[in-house]
Formats: C-alpha cells, sequence, structure tokens
C-alpha cells in the first residue's frame, strides 16, 4: 500500500505524458495534423461511393430501360453496363488525370496517368486518395450512361462506345477540371457543389446535340412511343433519389453539417419537383401519371444539384417548384414544337435543370434573405447576388458552348468510323436487342 501510495504522488512521467496528449488528440480532432485519415469522413464517403454507383448500376439503367420498347431494353441495359466499364477503365487510365492534376487552368495534367502516386496511404484532404478517386469514377460513369436517353432505341452499338469513350476524355474530364480541378471556373469562383455543370449540362447539351444530329426515331411523331414497363422505370426512380443522397451528401467529402443539409435540401427538392409536375399535368391534362411524378422528381434532384451544399431548405422548395414547371414545359418544347426527339428527356430535365439549378444557387446562397438564405457565395470578394449571378452565368454559357461544340465534332468522327451513326430502318424495326445483341429481354 505504502509503495502504491508513493507513486501516485510522483511527478507525470514522459510517458504517461504522451498518453494523455493522445487521449487529447483523440478527444478534440481538431487539434490533430489536418493530413491524418478521418475515419468517420472515409465511411461517409465509401458509402456514398456505392450510392453513386448504385444511380447507374441499376437506377438508371432501369429507368431507361422501361421508357423504351420492349425489343429494345437490353440494348439501354447494356449500354449501361458497357459504359460503366469503359468509364472505369478511362477514369483509371487518363480521365482523373485530366480532372485532377495540376495542369493549366483549362486541361490537367498527366502526373495521375494509370492513377500514379496512389497508394493506399496517399491522402486526397483527411480521406484516402483511392476513395476521392474512386468517388468521381462514379460521377464519371453516371454522366455519358445519362447521354444515351437521347438517342435511345435507334444508335448503333458500336458508335454508343466509341462516342462515349471519346466524350468522357474530351468533355467530361476537362469539364471538371474548370469547375472542380482547380481550373479556370473554380478560380473565378463558380458554385457547383455536385454537378449542375459537370454532370447535367454537359450530359444535357450532349443529349440535345445527339438527337439532332441522329434524328427521330422512325415512329416519332406518328405513332405514340409509351414506356413498354412503367413498373421497372418508378422502380429505378427510387433507386436515382435514394442514390442521390451519395451525389450531393458525398460531395461534402465529409460527414459533416455540409452533407447533411446537402442532403436535406436534395430530398426536399426532389418532392417538391415530383408534386409540382403531378398536379401540373393533373391540372393540365386531367389526369396526373406515373410517368410525369418520377420526371418531375429527377428534374428537382438534377435542379438542386449544383446549389445543394449552398442552399436552406426554404431555397431548396422553391427550386423543386421551378424545376417541376420549367422542365415540364421544356419536355413540350422540344417534343412537340421544336420536333426534337430527345427519346428520354435528357435536355429538357437534366440540361435544362441544371441550367436553372446553377443561375439559381446564386440566388439562394446569398445570406440575406430570411427565412430563403443559404450559405454565402463564393469569395469574400463576391457580396451581390448579381456578381455571384454572372459567374454562374458564365460557368453555364461556357459549359454549354464548349460541350455542344466538341460533341458535334465528336459525334462526326464517329459516323465515319462505324459507317453511320444509326442503324438502318429494318434493324430498328426490329429492334436493337435482337440486331446489336443476339438476345430478347423478355421470352414470354
Amino acid at each position: 500500500m505504502g509503495c502504491h501510495s508513493k507513486s501516485a504522488n510522483a511527478p507525470l512521467s514522459i510517458n504517461s505524458f504522451l498518453k494523455l496528449f493522445s487521449l487529447l488528440l483523440l478527444s478534440f480532432p481538431f487539434l490533430a495534423q489536418a493530413d491524418e485519415l478521418n475515419g468517420s469522413n472515409t465511411a461517409w464517403i465509401l458509402t456514398s461511393t456505392a450510392l453513386v454507383l448504385f444511380m447507374t448500376l441499376p437506377g438508371l439503367a432501369l429507368f431507361y430501360g422501361g421508357l423504351v420498347g420492349k425489343k429494345n431494353v437490353l440494348s439501354v441495359l447494356m449500354q449501361c453496363f458497357a459504359i460503366a466499364g469503359i468509364a472505369s477503365i478511362l477514369w483509371l487510365v487518363i480521365g482523373y488525370s485530366i480532372a485532377f492534376d495540376e495542369g493549366n487552368p483549362y486541361f490537367g495534367g498527366m502526373g495521375k496517368f494509370l492513377f500514379s502516386g496512389i497508394t493506399e496511404s496517399s491522402l486526397a484532404g483527411d480521406i484516402p486518395e483511392s476513395l476521392f478517386a474512386l468517388f468521381q469514377m462514379t460521377f464519371a460513369i453516371i454522366t455519358p450512361a445519362l447521354i444515351i436517353g437521347g438517342f435511345a432505341e435507334r444508335t448503333k452499338f458500336s458508335a454508343v462506345l466509341l462516342f462515349s469513350a471519346l466524350w468522357i476524355v474530351l468533355v467530361y474530364a476537362p469539364v471538371t477540371h474548370w469547375v472542380w480541378g482547380g481550373g479556370w471556373l473554380q478560380q473565378m469562383g463558380l458554385l457547383d457543389f455536385a454537378g449542375g455543370t459537370v454532370v447535367h449540362i454537359t450530359a444535357g447539351v450532349a443529349a440535345l446535340v445527339a438527337a439532332i444530329m441522329i434524328g427521330p426515331r422512325r415512329q416519332f411523331g406518328k405513332a405514340a412511343t409509351t414506356p413498354h414497363n412503367m413498373t421497372m422505370t418508378v422502380t429505378g426512380a427510387g433507386m436515382l433519389w435514394v442514390g442521390w443522397f451519395g451525389f450531393n451528401g458525398g460531395s461534402a467529402l465529409a460527414a459533416n453539417g455540409d452533407a447533411a443539409m446537402a442532403m436535406l435540401v436534395t430530398h426536399i427538392s426532389a418532392a417538391t419537383g415530383a408534386i409540382t409536375w403531378m398536379f401540373y399535368e393533373w391540372i393540365k391534362f386531367g389526369k396526373p401519371t406515373a410517368l410525369g411524378t418520377v420526371t418531375g422528381m429527377v428534374a428537382g434532384l438534377g435542379t438542386i444539384t449544383p446549389a445543394s451544399g449552398y442552399v436552406g431548405p426554404a431555397g431548396a422548395l422553391v427550386m423543386g417548384f421551378v424545376a417541376g414547371i420549367v422542365c415540364f414545359n421544356a419536355v413540350i418544347i422540344i417534343k412537340q414544337k421544336w420536333k426534337i426527339d430527345d427519346s428520354l428527356d435528357v435536355f429538357p430535365v437534366h440540361g435544362v435543370g441544371g441550367i436553372i439549378g446553377t443561375l439559381m444557387a446564386a440566388v439562394f446562397a446569398s445570406t440575406e434573405l430570411g427565412i430563403f438564405s443559404g450559405q454565402g457565395f463564393s469569395k469574400e470578394s463576391i457580396t451581390t447576388i448579381g456578381e455571384q449571378f454572372g459567374v454562374q452565368a458564365i460557368g453555364v454559357a461556357s459549359t454549354f458552348i464548349y460541350t455542344a461544340i466538341v460533341t458535334y465534332i465528336l459525334f462526326k468522327i464517329v459516323s465515319l468510323m462505324t459507317n453511320g451513326l444509326r442503324v438502318d430502318q429494318d434493324e430498328e424495326t426490329q429492334g436493337l436487342d435482337i440486331i446489336d445483341h443476339e438476345e430478347r429481354g423478355y421470352e414470354l
């Protein structure tokens, strides 16, 4: 007892001090070095990565698959799976380096070629760089997969694959560098939290260019082109809604209040977009449809994406409402007035949604709108909605123009390489499932 009592009153030893200091670091993580791996952030981005891949496979594949005719359902599923594989390989080889390696304001360098320098111990912020690269890979997968909705049911499988590969390298990766990789739009202070310009405008514009260049389906405007399986489409839409939590919430790159708020506003905008579209359609055409409701939901999601890290719940409510109204009318204008067969409404939903969301981010990011306030503008030098809106408009216009021009050129090149972009009339009548893959979606 005497020995124990004596040691209890002894001065603090070096080992005891080090143990106490370690406990303090564990208790107060902000005291630790910034370049240490954060386990909670890593766990959340691991989860988000799985959710974003889930958006494409099976979410988008089922959403699109149900919307086409039954003779083309496998072609859409196949295109989504093939693009997932090709995009992954290209992102490893060159895409990630173009997007996120240091280069110039317009194009990244080749320092990350084949993920050079990425090991199990290398970090991007306080998460593994391997995880950051994989998370970004899932964005590179879904963006070209979205485009196939613009030319579904009539385009050669070889043309789809070749175009998607070239487009990822020459459009998606450079625009990603502009906005997220230290490029010129990021330096200007563009607000794009999770991909209004990078994903939705690029995909929407590319789909519009494709629909114009490839031309309408043979039956477009002559007979109804109704979805063959709305159950499949609604199932896929639900998967998209769930997966979008990883898309927007994961873009905080941390398990914190920014991620939680991004998820909250994402959900509010999706819900509002769905209900707005449903009632608008009900009033205009007499009946609410499942197709309209899920399309409104996707419009709400696409619109909130660029703003999700910057706006509050009340702002998201307004953005979802605007998405439902504007995108609804955009679908009617594109299909009925302009007679453009953007088969699965990629541009009027994703393109238009991305545009209005990117622009509205400037408004609802303001901290001076009372209950509609957000988290503030991108830079201290930007002090008004007008100034931020100007930056957003430049981001929208430059992404739109660059994507349109390069997409047009790529389709011209691919057309020469594949002896035309689309199948002939007899093959289109027979369906791409048999023509391209010698399979049928249903043997009933």
